[in-house]
């Protein structure tokens, strides 16, 4: 089977997006082609002062750059890509929503398998003027995409953790109102289905976590777990789904209950990325599921306090590309 084509945007230009980029292309010959979308000036000026590259502009994702140089697409050319190391800009806001633009459109045009999106910052996004409040929103809003789900995976010693989110980049204070029947009950489909066509899994078996502490204890701390959370898994239950809750969050992965289910769905951000960042330790892949096109990303930030210093462990990029080109050639099989 040919490799798959893949476009990796490089997100934040001031954060650690370029050089994971960089390192990582090298390591992926046997697994995709890979072509970086971004500014070629500001690319090639980071590879020299970091050592790394060769780095070749292209006008297309079917050039092949000679001499193993990292092919890189840019969609502004002739910008200088300028780019200031650690340091939070709306020009480095600006160079990564036209890089995932870009990418997006080659991606829905069917010129390429899939979507490698290195981290951006959501603070330059946001003087940008940009409406999302990160990728997965952006992402959902280019594609003209229905419901998508937030999932980070990782392969651990006691086997896959995969954990979805109900709400995403929501202020705590306001996550509550988001959690409602209709919701828990779009994004567990959603789930269900994108674990059988992306990821192989026949018959998925999601954990559903509560949103109160002790998943409500019965209405006395919250009643969200039987006004919204239950009903949902009565609807998927009908429907011969099998989605288990609502369980107390604060326990659950402690005791590595994760461990007889396929994906966990948590209730808001942090109530299921801490769990999974303190178990994975670096080694997760977040995936969006429910959009028409691949779209992976490695698990980490712009890491602006070593921007610039060759410290960058590529690792989680990597993952992110075997992930997404692992999905590719499954839905290209289908």
């Amino acid at each position: 089977m040919p490799r798959p084509t893949l476009l990796l945007t490089l997100g934040d230009p001031n954060g650690i997006g370029p050089e994971v980029v960089l390192k990582a292309a090298p390591l992926l010959s046997d697994v995709a082609r890979v072509v970086a979308v971004g500014s070629a000036a500001g690319l090639r000026a980071q590879a020299e002062a970091l050592g790394l590259g060769p780095v070749t502009e292209v006008q297309s994702p079917d050039e092949v750059p000679t001499g193993g140089a990292l092919a890189v697409l840019d969609p502004a050319p002739g910008s200088t890509g300028a780019y200031t190391w650690g340091q939070t800009t709306a020009e480095g806001g600006r160079q990564a929503v036209l890089a995932i633009e870009h990418a997006v459109k080659l991606c829905c045009a069917g010129d390429t398998a899939g979507l490698v999106t290195a981290p951006i910052s959501k603070e330059a996004l946001h003087a940008t003027g940009s409406p999302f409040p990160g990728h997965t929103e952006m992402l959902q809003a280019l594609t003209r995409a229905g419901t998508v789900v937030m999932v980070l995976a990782a392969d651990l010693p006691a086997g896959p953790l995969r954990v979805a989110l109900a709400t995403v980049h929501v202020p705590l204070a306001t996550a509550a109102a988001f959690v409602t029947r209709d919701r828990v009950e779009a994004v567990c489909r959603t789930l269900h289905k994108a674990l059988q066509t992306d990821l192989g899994i026949e018959a998925p078996r999601l954990a559903v976590l509560g949103l109160n502490p002790h998943a409500g204890d019965g209405g006395v701390l919250g009643d969200e777990e039987i006004e919204a959370i239950g009903p949902a898994l009565d609807a998927l239950h009908a429907d011969g789904l099998v989605a288990k809750g609502p369980f107390p969050a604060d326990a659950f992965f402690g005791r590595q209950a994760w461990t007889g289910f396929d994906a966990v769905v948590a209730m808001y951000h942090d109530q299921g990325l801490a769990p999974f960042k303190a178990l994975a330790q670096g080694a997760g892949v977040n995936v969006t599921l429910g959009l028409p096109i691949v779209r992976t990303s490695p698990d980490h930030g712009t890491a602006l306090d070593i921007a610039g210093k060759g410290l960058a462990d590529p690792s989680s990029m990597v993952a992110a590309v075997r992930m997404a080109a692992q999905i590719a050639a499954r839905r290209a099989a289908d």
